[in-house]
């Protein structure tokens, strides 16, 4: 049967090579990432929201008890499954894709299209405070990936058609595919030519119909437009101002959003065992939950009940959801405990993924801005400025805290505008976007996604050149034709070993392997014909330190600094000290030309 299948296999590609042009089935092939993304989406809302609904109930209709433990048992199940069933790390969807575009030739694991939306699942539908949108960015990525390997398409094609999925994912589950379209451009850097937009619009448009014509046109965030119509009608310069001063608010807690997220995951992760950081992380999110019960879940419900309400109501709603619902709710506790909201739910994001939970930081990101906007209107409130609308500031507020946080204001002002279908207020929301994200990429040059990449040198960029030397091997550019040397051979030994050489420069090495230095044929040509000298002189005589060391560990970004700096044509490589070989600036040049030219190819 095994053989029947591979026959028909080969028939297949060999058919497709000689019927379909690459660029032709390129298309092909974006319909079907199109396809397989939107009903990758549909099968995961439906799945969370199923197991979120039916445990809601139960915990409501129970103690309070029950949000502190409901959390810790989703946990427990996401990582009983991923250890045991998974066997892969499938946490930080976004990150896992970009590593895969750029250290892994775009191939994402066949159960990436499945594994991460059951991790999610299990996760979020216990109330895990976490979004499922890299979830399904990652799922859409792995679709396309393996749908590009299965034909056997090259690695341009596979990191196009990884685009695809994740434009198709978001466009699917915010119905909101010109968004998805400008996040898989700004997020993932998939290079804006006509190649690769055309097949990333159709695989958005797509997903988006098929999800349209399934669930309905309702936009993801219905709202109550009136009032937002008669502010953006009346659009004065103090408006300007005022959205001014939310981008900036937005990119401070952009900054502490970022760095919270990262510490916090950071000090889970150094709790060694495993399951004590289950139950270590679980307690404490049960316990944020239990303080904050607004951090139930991925919280677009409460957002909704903001962008519905005027300012009382909305203070209603969120006094109502706290351990404050008795007391007397005066103007400043509404703002400390609102300030609470704002700064604690990205404690409880990373607590939920750093202790085995799988989501991601798209949801908490908006959930996070919402709140900034919803405090930023109790702020001017409380300093006299005229009232205006709960929810444009709310949504002003998504757009910049979602545009700092994954360094993307065009994703962000498209995605409000789209799930909420306000698009005449598109100008608050490119103001405050931009001003977010030049506010904290003056404190922040990565996104949340690609600061862990970014450090290890691994990020494919838009800077052209730092993209070419991101894909490049430091591996595959090594030349090992040198001849290696004893620091105590003899000046006859080495004359004999430069007879037979290709190349005008030795490798010395210690018995252990070590580099000990380098000696130049420059440097012995002069006395190499004195046959009296040949017992007399030894290496040790001719050696030199190299003027910079290359590990087999340092980017290519590196290695071309070091080549900069040291004005050296060849470099030795090492690896744990040990000499293994020489790295050429030619070579490298070589190497270039080609990426780039892969990478130029439409």
């Amino acid at each position: 049967m095994r053989r029947i299948l591979l026959r028909v296999y080969d028939a297949l590609l060999e058919w497709r090579a000689g019927h379909i042009k690459e660029r032709d089935f390129i298309i092909v092939l974006s319909v079907l990432v199109g396809i397989v993304s939107g009903l990758a989406t549909m099968l995961l809302h439906f799945s969370v929201h199923s197991l979120c609904d039916y445990v809601s109930e139960v915990v409501s209709s129970g103690t309070s008890f029950l949000y502190f433990i409901v959390p810790l048992v989703g946990i427990l199940l996401t990582a009983l499954f991923v250890k045991y069933v998974v066997r892969d790390d499938i946490s930080h969807g976004v990150t896992k894709v970009l590593y895969a575009i750029s250290r892994k030739n775009s191939v994402l694991r066949g159960h990436n299209m499945y594994s991460s939306m059951i991790g999610s699942t299990l996760t979020i539908g216990f109330g895990g405070s976490v979004g499922t949108e890299a979830t399904i960015v990652l799922t859409g990525g792995a679709l396309g990936s393996n749908l590009a390997r299965f034909f056997k398409m090259n690695y341009k094609v596979m990191t196009l058609m990884i685009g695809c999925g994740a434009a198709a994912a978001i466009a699917g589950i915010f119905k909101a595919p010109i968004a998805g379209i400008a996040f898989t451009l700004e997020v993932l850097m998939i290079d804006m030519t006509m190649a690769s937009m055309l097949p990333l619009m159709i695989s958005a448009m797509v997903s988006y119909v098929l999800v349209f014509f399934a669930t309905g046109g309702d936009t993801f965030l219905m709202l109550n437009i009136d009032n937002l119509v008669e502010i953006q009608s009346s659009f004065e310069f103090v408006d300007v101002m005022l959205y001014i001063a939310l981008g900036v608010m937005c990119g401070l807690v952009s900054v502490y959003f970022i760095r919270t997220n990262i510490w916090v995951e950071k000090q889970l992760k150094n709790i060694k065992n495993s399951w004590v950081r289950i139950v270590i992380g679980g307690i404490l999110l049960g316990g944020v939950i239990t303080l904050f019960p607004m951090f139930y879940g991925e919280g677009y419900s409460s957002l909704k009940e903001l962008l519905l309400s005027d300012q009382n109501s909305a203070s209603e709603y969120i006094m109502y959801h706290s351990i404050f619902r008795d007391a007397e709710h005066t103007l400043w506790l509404i703002l400390l405990y609102t300030v609470g909201l704002v700064f604690l739910k990205v404690v409880a994001t990373a607590l939920t993924n750093g202790s085995g939970g799988v989501g991601g930081v798209f949801a908490p990101s908006l959930f996070t801005g919402g709140l900034t906007g919803f405090l930023f209107v109790l702020i001017t409130t409380a300093l006299g400025v005229e009232y205006v609308p709960v929810s444009l500031f709310v949504l002003a507020g998504m757009a910049g805290v979602m545009s700092g946080v994954m360094s993307s204001p065009l994703t962000a002002m498209f995605l409000i505008a789209e799930m909420t279908g306000c698009y005449f207020l598109l100008v608050p929301f490119m103001l405050t976007s931009a001003v977010a994200y030049l506010t904290c990429r003056g404190m922040e040059p990565h996104s949340i996604y690609a600061r862990r990449l970014a450090k290890m040198g691994e990020l494919i960029t838009h800077n052209k050149d730092r993209a070419v030397l991101t894909l490049m091997r430091l591996e595959n550019v090594i030349e090992t034709d040198f001849v290696s040397i004893r620091s105590s051979h003899s000046l006859g030994t080495l004359v004999s070993y430069i007879a037979t050489a290709k190349r005008n420069i030795f490798p010395v090495v210690g018995k252990g392997g070590g580099l000990v230095g380098i000696v130049l044929l420059d440097d012995v040509r002069k006395v190499m014909f004195q046959s009296d000298l040949y017992d007399k002189l030894s290496v040790s005589d001719f050696m030199c330190a190299p003027i910079a060391i290359i590990d087999i560990t340092d980017s290519m970004e590196i290695v071309t600094e070091k080549f900069e700096k040291s004005k050296a044509w060849n470099l030795p490589v090492v690896k744990d000290g040990k000499y293994i070989g020489f790295v050429s600036k030619s070579r490298i040049f070589e190497a270039y030309r080609d990426v780039l030219k892969h990478q130029s190819e439409d």
